[in-house]
């Protein structure tokens, strides 16, 4: 393979990580400067110049001649185009943790609307208790109803946030129908538990897969050598050969 011909697969290779998906960037960003810094430590966009020269490089070689001169600028502003519309990783492991962080907080607000706090109150003392991405995104949303905003437009947003979610929705399913909110939160708490205990015992069983393989590379060799070579070697020797 010549020179060119490596240029371009290592200039493809190095492009196709901007195919690995990136997830949704809807997540409501806390108002801090964390984001920022989020972005600008992303690797996707540190190097976001890099990726469009080895995109650019590649469309060149792999067409070459004027169409790859053409197809060069045009990879380079697709580089460009889906770095920006990705989202930035810092956001994508906050989205993951509010997550995680979700039957928590679905729990310990299950346990404040039952101690008599009305649903506004339980929400700040809830946001204000738990550490976490998802308490900083649920603190935006008490001082919104505070100042009289339509909890209908509140709990629509809420329901839109990938992470707390489920949350919004149980809230504005009770607000549309009139329901108790304790209840539903405390079924929600139960469903998101029930879920989190599933979550946690399939990764534990995924961990004991995963672990064979290599465990069994590492005795195999050991098996062939102590268990099957000796008994070929004996009979080799009995059959004299």
């Amino acid at each position: 393979m010549n020179g060119p011909a490596w240029l371009a697969a290592g200039a493809a290779c190095c492009a196709a990580a901007l195919l690995v998906p990136t997830g949704s960037a809807t997540l409501r960003a806390p108002r801090a400067a964390a984001p920022a810094r989020g972005a600008e430590s992303d690797w996707l966009r540190r190097w976001r110049v890099l990726w469009m020269v080895l995109a650019a490089a590649a469309a060149a070689a792999f067409l070459g001649g004027p169409a790859g001169a053409a197809a060069a600028p045009v990879a380079a502003a697709v580089t460009w185009l889906v770095i920006e519309r990705s989202e930035p990783a810092q956001l994508r492991s906050e989205r993951e943790q509010a997550r995680r962080d979700l039957p928590h907080v679905v729990g310990l607000l299950a346990d404040a609307l039952r101690a008599g706090q009305p649903p506004v109150e339980a929400l700040g003392v809830v946001a204000g208790a738990l550490p976490g991405p998802a308490a900083v995104r649920l603190a935006e949303v008490v001082p919104r109803l505070r100042l009289g905003v339509d909890p209908v437009q509140v709990w629509a947003d809420l329901a839109a946030d990938p992470a707390l979610g489920p949350l919004g929705r149980a809230l504005a399913r009770a607000h549309r129908t009139g329901s108790p909110v304790v209840p539903a939160i405390e079924r929600l708490a139960t469903e998101l538990a029930r879920s989190d205990r599933a979550e946690v015992e399939d990764r534990a069983r995924a961990v004991g897969v995963k672990a064979a393989v290599p465990l069994g590379l590492c005795l195999l060799p050991a098996f062939v050598l102590i268990g099957i070579v000796p008994v070929v070697a004996g009979l080799l020797t009995t059959l004299g050969i």
